[in-house]
């Protein structure tokens, strides 16, 4: 459904994980389209894990609007090792925030999930319909089944309670406040800070995880950005919907591509060993581009931004 949501440039407007990836990203969206009343919280101000204190936090600030960006992310390694801690954390800030944005009376609110939602060997390009239809990607099920569960909350209390509760599927992010932690961030992220490295520490050769094979499609996070606001404004469905750029490309031309913009000159070996992941993860965006939504910023153009964003918090010591 196209339906327009008239939102005053000083409502009340909380974006749940500002200071992350896609958090900053809707912010600078919403402060670039001219929305004056923006609330955000940093972990020490309010624990999203916290019950108590999320329903404290409501009651106080009476957001109308919420953007759950939210969330304990990592690449595969992470979701390997920390199950439990991707299941819990996930559900538990979800939960809260779904919840209460319901008991305070939000008027629309807005969850992002993940591709990794998809079934491992879903027929591409994944449409919507493509949930659950098969098993999920084993190296990151613990997380997809999290957001799985956070579409369906949306949904249950669209039905239930008629909340205007959407859900939007982003494609791999990459862009300004992204984790370069070279073991716990996505695989995009973690060949920019490898390869910066190996660069200043002249070393010979980079070794990466798997056989380099699989496709990813990648979307800059200011295209996600503005898609949220473009979707928290027009998009009114009990569906979720998919929100990619519909460019895909291997693993192994990724890491020639971002080996060359770094400046680093030595091989490039894959160890097979390791997982791959799926080998193939494009999204069906047809839905949101009939609306006439764009994406507008090229993986050069965002690669370019991406490692300057890494060079300016690294060398402030603050790259994670």
């Amino acid at each position: 459904m196209f339906l327009k949501t008239a939102i005053q440039k000083d409502a009340r407007i909380y974006v749940a994980g500002h200071r992350g990836l896609v958090g900053s990203a809707i912010r600078r969206a919403l402060i670039q389209a001219g929305f004056t009343n923006l609330i955000g919280r940093t972990h020490a101000e309010l624990d999203l894990l916290d019950t108590t204190a999320v329903h404290r936090f409501y009651e106080t600030e009476r957001p109308e609007y919420v953007f759950v960006a939210a969330a304990r992310v990592g690449g595969i390694k992470a979701n390997n090792d920390n199950p439990a801690k991707f299941l819990y954390e996930n559900l538990q800030i979800q939960n809260n925030l779904i919840h209460l944005a319901k008991e305070s009376g939000v008027r629309k609110l807005l969850f992002l999930g993940s591709s990794c939602i998809y079934p491992k060997l879903a027929p591409q390009p994944m449409k919507e319909e493509a949930l659950l239809t098969g098993p999920l990607e084993p190296t990151n099920e613990w997380y997809a089944i999290a957001k799985i569960a956070g579409i369906k909350m949306c949904q249950a209390y669209r039905r239930q309670y008629g909340c205007d509760f959407i859900a939007a599927m982003p494609t791999n992010l990459y862009g300004p406040n992204d984790s370069y932690d070279p073991v716990n961030s996505h695989v995009l992220p973690a060949l920019i800070r490898r390869f910066h490295e190996s660069k200043t520490g002249s070393l010979p050769s980079v070794t990466c995880w798997g056989t380099g094979l699989p496709l990813r499609e990648f979307m800059h996070s200011d295209d996600v950005g503005r898609a949220c606001l473009f979707l928290m404004e027009n998009y009114s469905e009990d569906q979720f919907i998919n929100v990619g750029s519909g460019v895909e490309f291997s693993i192994r031309e990724l890491a020639t591509h971002i080996a060359r913009l770094v400046g680093y000159a030595g091989t490039i070996t894959w160890d097979s060993t390791k997982p791959d992941g799926s080998p193939r993860k494009l999204m069906d965006s047809s839905r949101l581009l009939a609306m006439g939504w764009r994406p507008q910023v090229d993986l050069e153009t965002g690669l370019r931004s991406a490692y300057e964003d890494f060079l300016n918090r690294f060398a402030a010591g603050k790259a994670k």
